[in-house]
């Protein structure tokens, strides 16, 4: 094999957003040695950085509020599916971890006496929301995490790598092993203990308001080493993203907190208010779910009530022009210089894929089902259930981070260098039959328009509104597709080796489809962001579903009844 990259650490952190950069900061905090790998710049990839609006923690600076309340809330918004465990420990340790980022310049808005702005969000009872302006809340936790980090001599950085596999030796994890894209040199890295903090998987639909190595590495990851995941078919749709017109350099759920501000009306194609006619809301408030406000408006499309791009219309244009400035400060300006004047028209905004509700099982101390591997953030189950509240993401990146980063950092397990070195030769083999298989169907593929495949057929057929007829047609196809990636060959790669990366992430994605779509056949109810069309009622049971991976790398299927919980 060619010249290659090992390492060795007590604690690896595989994800560098908000939760994969607190758990390398917690676990260098407990002495521990500390690698952070991410294939995307340390800090600079994921969700968090993308995230614009606000923070769930019960510090009652606004009004009376406590962690009771705030699970009440949450398991509520859950639809039946939150792990009361995995909920009551994020929102107790919430207001600390808030208190802690704020320690690493993280500067919260604050009201004219001095306490910390907080804000009700929909599906919350109280003012629990705290928020930095403007539109900078998860771009101000990021770069404060990236302080926190950066110059510790106990934090190893290492960006664009890309973990393929993790070690396992007698039934424990024990490293990972994968590539560094821009040498494409092979890499090992020997660890006590494994953090998976690797993010959701939204890429995987056409309209999508991820970054683009959202591909849901990690849940592959974890299901290989041998853990369980859980409701894979609860994709979270983002209700109010921009639809049209064209923007450029705008994140497209960018509206939610102007509408939490300034009350903007969503009205149909027939310029009519209709959100009371489905969740009770009352013109001028903003108090649906997320799940309600997605459903409403695609039945609204499906009655012929759609906007011209099929979406509903955001209408500020009853706000007085200083109030519009005062609320968007200056991104009315840039709205402006787009053509689009908020005081004149209104836009158009639909649903979009936004977060990854399911996934890897933990218990309260983030470890997963198999020795040594422990997961956090976006990729765990247990949160959210069937519907995340807003302001519920940070909160649980930043929370679970911690306490993975607590876990692993006060472990002090024997280290496997040697093993981890010799299963690295074994992997590489693998890569290179993978991505230059000897019986191709085609000689090369565009991996970007294969991924774009997948991604329609996941919006069209397993996405918001699905039912039986759809989704056993995706089934077939995504089998289809994955098969076809396996199949076709990439040319010779060289330094920055990105087409063996996106030819890995497609895969990950054509799996993970296959487990979306199983878990949405076998869900015949509409629960939360899962709506059926077949199947409009909620069961009175709440089930949650199984995941694992056989050695034939087929999922394993099985639905288990919480009892209420």
């Amino acid at each position: 094999m060619m010249e290659q990259q090992n390492y060795s650490t007590d604690v690896l952190v595989i994800g560098s957003g908000a939760a994969g950069m607190m758990a390398a900061r917690a676990a260098a905090d407990k002495g521990a040695n500390v690698i952070i790998a991410d294939k995307s710049l340390i800090g600079r990839g994921g969700a968090t950085i993308l995230a614009q609006m606000t923070v769930a923690v019960a510090l009652g600076e606004q009004e009376e509020d406590n962690p009771e309340i705030h699970f009440n809330d949450t398991m509520e918004g859950s639809r039946g599916l939150g792990d009361p465990e995995i909920v009551r420990v994020i929102v107790e340790r919430g207001p600390d971890v808030i208190r802690e980022v704020e320690g690493y310049g993280v500067r919260w808005a604050r009201t004219p006496d001095g306490k910390r702005s907080q804000v009700v969000s929909p599906g919350h009872s109280r003012k629990r929301c705290v928020y930095v302006d403007i539109l900078n809340t998860g771009g101000a936790t990021s770069n404060g995490l990236r302080k926190a980090i950066w110059k510790d001599e106990k934090i190893n950085r290492l960006k664009n790598v890309m973990i393929t596999r993790l070690v396992r030796h007698q039934g424990k994890v024990i490293g990972a092993v994968g590539f560094s894209m821009e040498e494409m040199v092979p890499v090992s890295i020997s660890a006590s203990s494994v953090i998976l903090a690797t993010g959701g998987l939204t890429e995987i639909y056409e309209r999508n308001s991820a970054s683009a190595n959202m591909t849901g590495d990690g849940f592959i990851l974890a299901a290989e080493a041998g853990a369980e995941l859980r409701d894979m078919e609860m994709v979270q749709f983002f209700p109010i993203a921009h639809l049209f017109p064209p923007l450029v350099g705008i994140d497209p759920i960018m509206w939610d907190p102007f509408r939490y501000k300034l009350g903007g009306r969503l009205l149909n194609g027939e310029q009519e208010e209709f959100m009371n006619r489905y969740a009770g809301e009352v013109a001028g408030k903003y108090t649906a779910t997320r799940d309600m406000t997605s459903y409403a408006i695609f039945k609204e499309v499906e009655a012929g009530r759609g906007t011209p791009h099929g979406g509903a219309y955001l209408d500020f244009t009853m706000v007085p022009e200083e109030k519009l400035r005062e609320g968007f400060g200056p991104v009315i300006d840039i709205l402006r210089s787009q053509g689009v004047d908020l005081t004149k028209e209104m836009v158009e905004v639909a649903p979009m894929a936004h977060f990854m509700l399911g996934g890897v099982r933990v218990d309260k101390e983030m470890n997963t089902s198999v020795e040594g591997l422990l997961a956090c953030g976006e990729l765990i189950y247990g949160m959210h259930g069937a519907n995340r509240l807003s302001g519920n993401a940070i909160t649980e990146a930043l929370v679970t981070g911690r306490i993975a980063g607590e876990t692993a950092g006060a472990s002090s397990n024997e280290k496997f260098d040697d093993l981890v070195k010799q299963e690295l030769e074994t992997e590489w083999e693998k890569l290179q039959q993978f991505w230059h298989p000897k019986q191709v169907a085609k000689d090369e593929t565009a991996t970007l328009e294969f991924r774009r495949r997948i991604q329609k057929l996941m919006w069209d057929e397993a996405g918001p509104l699905r039912s039986e007829e759809l989704l056993a047609d995706a089934q077939s196809k995504i089998k289809d597709l994955q098969k076809e990636c396996k199949e076709f060959a990439l040319a010779k790669q060289g330094k920055y080796a990105l087409a063996a990366v996106e030819k890995l992430e497609a895969y990950n994605m054509t799996l993970l489809g296959d487990a979306i779509i199983k878990g949405a056949i076998a869900r015949k109810e509409s629960r939360g962001a899962h709506t059926r069309l077949d199947y409009p009622e909620q069961q009175e049971a709440a089930v949650s579903s199984s995941f694992t991976l056989n050695q034939d790398h087929e999922w394993e299927f099985s639905q288990i009844e919480l009892n209420g919980k």
